[in-house]
């Protein structure tokens, strides 16, 4: 089913952490965060300046005492040159062979208040694919902030979504796909009443996606 909708204005993203797992996250994104800006012979000032923050917030989210929103991070990942998924990626281990990502050490990121997540499936050493499992309670809705260059897909795995592509609504169920020019504006909701996971697909051709 397909009709036209108007096109809403774009919501803001932070990163929200459910409570168990919210202390070792920030942890690791600081870890991950420091070891980014030690690679890169950069100091804190140096890192704040490109980045337009305060030296103190990026002390503070190094030593894991700050939740970065999803704009600050957006900013220090342009500072770095890296992607998003470098500040949530532990550090793999030496005998672990780099086209495997065990289920253990999947990066996660939950984004906002209603707890829609993401989840990296693919490998460390991947540059041009990347794809993800996403889940969505009830009433949750993706922002379309990662818009660039490059082709998205996916496949509803459970549940159902309304995914809008330009103001072009479609209602998926559980065995459904769908592919898109990822330049063009769209976002993914879950308007039922139990959990909805989509596993998400991104051909890269800007390496922040």
């Amino acid at each position: 089913m397909t009709q036209k909708l108007p096109e809403p204005s774009p919501s803001t993203e932070s990163v929200d952490d459910t409570a168990e797992t919210a202390a070792q996250r920030s942890t690791l994104l600081g870890q991950r965060l420091k070891t980014l800006r030690g690679e890169r012979g950069m100091t804190i000032s140096e890192l704040a300046a490109r980045a337009g923050l305060s030296s103190g917030l990026i002390s503070q989210i190094e030593r894991g005492n700050s939740n970065p929103s999803m704009n600050t991070l957006e900013k220090l990942r342009v500072a770095l040159g890296a992607n998003v998924w470098e500040f949530r990626d532990p550090v793999p281990e030496p005998s672990e062979s780099t086209y495997v990502r065990r289920a253990s050490k999947r990066p996660k990121i939950t984004v906002g208040t209603n707890g829609f997540s993401k989840e990296l499936l693919s490998p460390r050493n991947n540059d041009e694919l990347r794809f993800m499992i996403l889940t969505l309670p009830r009433g949750a809705r993706s922002s379309n902030v990662l818009n660039g260059p490059g082709d998205k897909g996916g496949y509803v795995l459970e549940g159902q979504v309304r995914l809008t592509i330009e103001g072009d609504m479609s209602v998926l169920d559980a065995g459904d796909s769908f592919q898109f020019p990822s330049s063009v504006s769209h976002f993914v909701e879950n308007v039922a009443d139990e959990t909805a996971r989509v596993l998400w697909i991104i051909s890269i051709r800007d390496a922040h996606l």
